[in-house]
């Protein structure tokens, strides 16, 4: 049964158009939207729960079916405790409540007891909003608030914790469990991912995967969308494509697509150019000859092309990301960390707490490492102090002596955001301004943009622009914290393809595991307990970590 579609719909800001004559169906089950950043994958969310009216087109959803949506940014109260922010999500059950402690009322009320019909009409009002209670699981609202809790990681003393005191990504599970215990019909969820660390991934799969009705989501996780999707909505130059099956299946068939495309678009080309030639031959002859019947001919041969449907040109690379990391050699001996511990204190009594304790790591020259572990665990920290940010407590970290490193920050506070853009590049690499703007152009920034400050970019920008800037570092060892956070899928693809072609080593982390499927050789998994070491890819620690010894 088709739950909601989307027919020929166009939409606008005041400054861009978003879609034009786009379609698509959405039945039971999860379908991830994927696209460029501001392509519109949240303008469509919100056209389907109904904020957004189309310019033009028509979509249609069962008045019947509830739908919820949980935003990037989730917005909780930060007094109320995790048991009320759930609970109080539950909006059509405690709206059932109130009506009926209403109508219980009026049955004490002599203007109803005394008045039969009234009486009647009253009876079959709260049999309905029984029914109505019933059905949307009310009289176990308690138990399904605890267990909806427990199934997203909170423990019994978690559950009176303020929201404020909350980590970001027990935030989203909780927004997330907020509008499932609503029991809607349709889940609306813009990047549910963010913040959580491989654990709170996992959880959120595993929510998805047992909803029962429709899940519309947007997420730049690859590896996520293959666990958890039936059908791909790929949304792009105003347009919305759809595809069977998960990320996987889409990128194999959005490849078929493509050749297919390519090659009716050169036939059709070919045979375009052929019926020109012969109307502009046949013209040419009327004239010549004085012939009216040539002139008609080619005339209706220019009539036939004008109704013909027309092939779209296959995209091209224009205005894609174009990463180029060079690299060098360098030392054999790249990295080596014995018995590092560092701590920082909890109290004015100097009383420690001990992050990071007893690591040893070596790496070599042309080693791909992905560092994972849960939120708080070190990740950071350990590349900081890799970087001499920061000094340990004990042990010692040794780099080779050609060793240049390439840092990567996750909060990006490696950049001036009071700089201009183009003032930012052309210092880096000492370029002119011609130089710095065709510079910028490859990492997919506009010549308008050139004056703009840092501090005034998304995202997606400063973290196209802090790559840039390692390329122009001349850095042989990269250290990447979560380089792939705020790059649409396109452009991850394009850093993991310079980042195979980086002639160094690397270190990153991150909790990306398709990121770390295509270009990790070793995993490191850090934890409260230390650092353990996996050869391969992520899909090769996690077969080695469940695999029984």
């Amino acid at each position: 049964m088709i739950t909601l579609r989307l027919d020929k719909v166009s939409f606008s800001y005041p400054a861009a158009l978003i879609f034009s004559n786009a379609s698509c169906e959405i039945q039971e089950g999860c379908y991830g939207v994927i696209g460029p950043n501001g392509s519109g994958k949240t303008t469509l969310l919100r056209l389907i729960l109904g904020e957004l009216k189309p310019d033009a087109g028509s979509i249609f959803r069962d008045r019947r079916l509830a739908a919820a949506y949980m935003a990037q940014d989730v917005a909780l109260d930060p007094e109320q405790s995790a048991h009320e922010a759930v609970y109080l999500g539950a909006v059509r059950i405690l709206a059932v409540e109130a009506e009926l402690a209403e109508l219980e009322s009026k049955f004490a009320d002599p203007a109803y007891y005394t008045n039969e019909k009234r009486l009647s009409r009253l009876i079959e009002r709260q049999d309905h909003a029984l029914t109505t209670y019933h059905d949307l699981g009310g009289s176990g609202l308690e138990g399904q608030v605890n267990a909806l809790l427990t199934d997203i990681g909170f423990k019994e003393h978690e559950l009176s914790l303020p929201v404020k005191n909350l980590s970001g990504g027990q935030k989203k599970l909780l927004g997330l469990a907020r509008i499932i215990i609503d029991r809607p019909d349709i889940l609306l969820l813009d990047e549910p991912d963010n913040h959580l660390d491989l654990e709170g991934k996992a959880i959120l799969a595993k929510l998805i995967q047992s909803f029962p009705g429709s899940v519309v989501i947007v997420s730049h996780d690859r590896y996520f969308l293959d666990l958890v999707v039936d059908e791909i909505l790929e949304v792009d130059q105003g347009r919305i494509e759809q595809f069977k099956g998960n990320y996987s299946e889409y990128i194999f068939e959005k490849q078929l697509r493509l050749q297919r495309q390519a090659l009716l678009y050169q036939a059709q080309q070919k045979e375009i150019t052929r019926l020109e030639q012969a109307a502009k031959r046949l013209m040419m002859w009327g004239k010549v000859y004085d012939n009216p019947k040539f002139s008609a001919r080619g005339m209706n041969i220019l009539k036939r092309l004008d109704r013909i449907e027309k092939i779209n040109r296959p995209p091209s690379d224009e205005g894609r990301l174009e990463i180029d990391l060079g690299g060098w050699r360098g030392s054999k001996k790249v990295l080596e960390i014995s018995a590092l511990q560092k701590g920082f204190p909890v109290d004015r009594r100097r009383e420690r707490v001990i992050v990071l304790d007893d690591i040893n790591l070596l790496l070599r020259y042309g080693d791909r490492v992905g560092m994972i572990g849960p939120n708080g665990v070190g990740k950071s920290l350990l590349i900081r102090l890799i970087l001499g940010k920061m000094a340990p407590d004990a042990g010692t970290i040794y780099l080779g002596p050609s060793v240049i490193p390439g840092y990567y920050a996750q909060e990006f506070e490696t950049l001036d955001p009071k700089q201009g853009l183009l003032e930012t590049i052309c210092k880096a690499g000492s370029f002119s301004e011609n130089r710095g703007v065709a510079f910028l152009k490859k990492y997919a920034f506009s010549y308008e943009q050139r004056d703009t400050p840092v501090g005034s970019l998304s995202g997606g920008e400063r973290a196209r622009l802090q790559i840039a800037l390692i390329t122009l570092s001349g850095a042989n060892f990269l250290l990447l914290d979560e380089p792939t956070n705020h790059l649409d899928i396109p452009s991850c693809e394009v850093l993991e393809d310079a980042l195979l072609e980086f002639n160094g080593t690397l270190l990153a982390v991150s909790h990306d595991r398709y990121f770390l499927d295509r270009i990790a050789t070793r995993i490191i998994a850090l934890s409260g307990e230390g650092l353990n070491e996996y050869f391969g890819n992520y899909s090769d620690y996690e077969t080695q970590r469940l695999s029984p010894d």
